[in-house]
């Protein structure tokens, strides 16, 4: 295919001419993912980075000149792609070195994993209450309402939900008499 042939296939595809779209596309793809393939060594980021940058060309078409041969524009735009993504790899690379690094370095104390331990057998607690109490204790735990807000929600008496979260709290604090410490904090 000549220049002359592939500037008029690229003006009639911006022009919404989908099978002069495809002829390019049908034209251009395989020669496109072997040079992607040969700049990054790797044949499906290859093939990605080709069948995005046709999206983003049909996408784009009523907004695009072409001022150098297509072949060209195709060439250099897919050579930048992947110098892109050779960047980007990089940089998520130096990213996951230093999370590894970091984990890597950071031991864990024991009062880390104590308050784990605390968070999952408080939820664990709260979970062995009975449903009418549980809702009571998290619409004021969670959910920050005041009694009287909780009573009307329920429809009960702002005592009946006074009562019910002492129930709540005396469970709990029996439950988890070995995180007193921590407990008064909760």
């Amino acid at each position: 295919m000549n220049s002359e042939e592939e500037k008029s296939l690229f003006e009639e595809s911006c022009n919404d001419n989908e099978k002069a779209f495809e002829k390019l596309f049908h034209n251009y793809y395989g020669h496109l993912c072997l040079f992607a393939s040969q700049i990054l060594q790797d044949d499906i980021s290859a093939e990605e980075i080709v069948q995005d940058f046709f999206v983003k060309l049909w996408e784009k078409r009523k907004q695009l000149t072409i001022e150098t041969s297509v072949k060209n524009y195709f060439l250099r735009s897919i050579k930048n792609l992947c110098l892109n993504f050779i960047q980007h790899n990089k940089i998520k690379h130096r990213h996951a070195q230093s999370v590894l690094f970091d984990a890597e370095n950071h031991q864990p104390d024991e009062e880390s994993f104590t308050e784990i331990d605390l968070a999952e057998k408080i939820e664990e607690g709260i979970q062995s209450l009975p449903q009418k109490r549980q809702e009571i204790f998290r619409m004021s735990r969670e959910d920050g309402l005041k009694y009287r807000e909780i009573a009307e929600k329920l429809n009960i008496s702002s005592k009946t939900v006074e009562t019910q979260m002492g129930l709540a709290l005396k469970t709990l604090r029996d439950k988890l008499k070995k995180y007193n410490t921590f407990f008064a904090l909760f």
